[in-house]
């Protein structure tokens, strides 16, 4: 228990899926959580789930695209804990939909939550990083759409792409500025998430989709949100220390293909 032991970590989305997993797993590694997500009543389940387990977590409810509440965030944060370390920027949403099919609203929000809540949570992450002065790791959630094309994905891939191309830019400014912060981003497949589950509900039907998804990845089955967890603990802790720019994918040999 003692990875990311008495480090501070804020992780987005975290009342279910990829963000729930990340969080439990850094709090069980030692780390003090800010789990905040727009879903106030599961985020504080989670938090809930962490302090009986012996963690220490809190929860603030958030809507990643919007800059004031990212300055409420960080401030409550140093507040509670007095130091930041870590920012894991899972917050994301799904929207299927052809070039043909996608509307510009769909477009805008998608890329409001998942490509201008990554820009605002690595700048306002470097800033509370830089007040706390002893470095930190900014892990961006990007997925494997954010190295491959889908014909039904356009603004996921754009957004994603974006979140990608962006981490290489703040990892890079970062270590020119001398502040010790890396910023890594990390590249799931398919993980059987409740986002994936409604993506196939809307859909029509969820176990033929799930047989079709599973058969994308050569390992022959989805993830699990732990398997993302234990990357998101790698990149948070010091293990990771050489490593900044980069892309940890974990898609069980889909982008090997």
């Amino acid at each position: 228990m003692d990875r990311v032991k008495n480090k501070v970590a804020i992780v987005t989305g975290g009342a279910s899926g990829l963000g729930k997993s990340s969080a439990i797993l850094l709090a069980r590694e030692g780390a003090k959580i800010v789990i905040t997500d727009v879903d106030d009543e599961n985020g504080t389940k989670v938090v809930q789930d962490i302090n009986n387990d012996g963690g220490e977590a809190i929860f603030i409810k958030q809507d990643v695209s919007k800059e004031e509440e990212w300055k409420m965030v960080i401030e409550t944060t140093i507040k509670t804990y007095g130091k930041l370390h870590i920012v894991a920027n899972s917050a994301g949403i799904g929207i299927g939909g052809t070039v043909e099919d996608v509307t510009l609203d769909d477009w805008k929000n998608l890329i409001d939550v998942n490509l201008h809540g990554t820009f605002l949570g690595t700048q306002y992450g470097i800033k509370g990083m830089k007040e706390t002065g002893e470095g930190g790791s900014i892990i961006n959630f990007s997925s494997i759409e954010g190295l491959i094309g889908d014909p039904n994905l356009p603004a996921y891939n754009a957004s994603k792409g974006g979140v990608t191309i962006f981490t290489k830019s703040a990892a890079l400014h970062c270590a020119k500025q001398g502040y010790k912060i890396r910023v890594n981003s990390i590249h799931p497949a398919y993980i059987w998430t409740p986002m994936v589950e409604n993506f196939l509900k809307a859909q029509g039907n969820v176990e033929e989709g799930k047989k079709q998804l599973e058969s994308l990845h050569p390992v022959g089955h989805l993830g699990e949100p732990d398997d993302i967890g234990y990357g998101v603990v790698y990149l948070a802790s010091d293990e990771s220390k050489f490593m900044t720019g980069s892309e940890l994918v974990i898609d069980g040999g889909y982008t090997a293909q």
